[in-house]
């Protein structure tokens, strides 16, 4: 655990310790204003909820987060200081781990900085907080799926602008994976069991689940199953690159 946190404060601190860290959040939560006030039509909509902002989060986190994930070890590899890591007395799984989490708590310290809105839906009316708060919850599960994905690929290639782009396809690739211009390929040839398999990928579907207020296990499961699934990959990697 020592070593766990010595990573996460290490990560978490690189962060900050450049203005690149503000601006994005700065550019997140302008981002986020405005798909939730204009393009969503916060207030023309009448309801006191967050479903304007919980709608649009998704694809806004399908540029986003592969921006902070693409450095993750694709700067590592590029600079260098991969090794200088590596041979500290610091395993593999607990440097992948460590570095997936100061980029989650990052992403949900920007995620947090968007209280102003329940603020906001709470002032003008009587909203629902229990499934505002399942929303967030909701977020912060996606994020990290996105966050284990797109840590996974930049561990594969030493150039950031390579990362970000194939996390971006692939990102949406399971964003979009239980929709009908995804399903409607595999309709006539595929079993509907294949089918199933195909849209219970889906992120959109997960997420929409548990923003309706309903927090089910197995939406829980699939986002923590997929991290996982993922942070051992990246673990994969990184070992193969430093056997090389």
């Amino acid at each position: 655990m020592r070593d766990l946190f010595a990573v996460f404060r290490r990560e978490l601190g690189g962060y900050f310790a450049t203005p690149l860290a503000y601006v994005f959040i700065v550019m997140f939560l302008f981002v986020t204003g405005i798909f939730t006030f204009f393009v969503g039509n916060f207030f023309a909509r009448g309801q006191a909820d967050l479903k304007a902002f919980f709608l649009y989060l998704p694809w806004l986190y399908l540029f986003f987060l592969p921006a902070i994930s693409m450095r993750l070890w694709a700067e590592e590899r590029k600079g260098g200081t991969i090794e200088l890591l590596l041979t500290l007395p610091v395993g593999i799984g607990t440097a992948v781990l460590g570095k997936f989490l100061a980029a989650w708590a990052f992403t949900g310290i920007a995620l947090a900085l968007t209280f102003p809105l329940w603020l906001t839906i709470g002032w003008l009316g009587s909203p629902d907080h229990g499934v505002v708060l399942a929303g967030y919850i909701g977020s912060l599960l996606m994020a990290g799926g996105y966050l284990a994905i797109g840590s996974c690929i930049s561990a594969m290639t030493k150039n950031q602008v390579i990362a970000f782009v194939v996390s971006v396809v692939v990102c949406f690739a399971f964003s979009v994976a239980g929709s009908p211009m995804v399903t409607s390929f595999f309709v006539g040839w595929t079993p509907q069991v294949v089918l199933d398999a195909i849209a219970s990928f889906s992120f959109l579907q997960h997420f929409g689940a548990i923003t309706d207020g309903v927090i089910d296990l197995r939406d829980v499961i699939f986002f923590i199953s997929l991290i996982a699934l993922w942070l051992f990959a990246n673990a994969v990697v990184v070992d193969a690159n430093k056997a090389g």
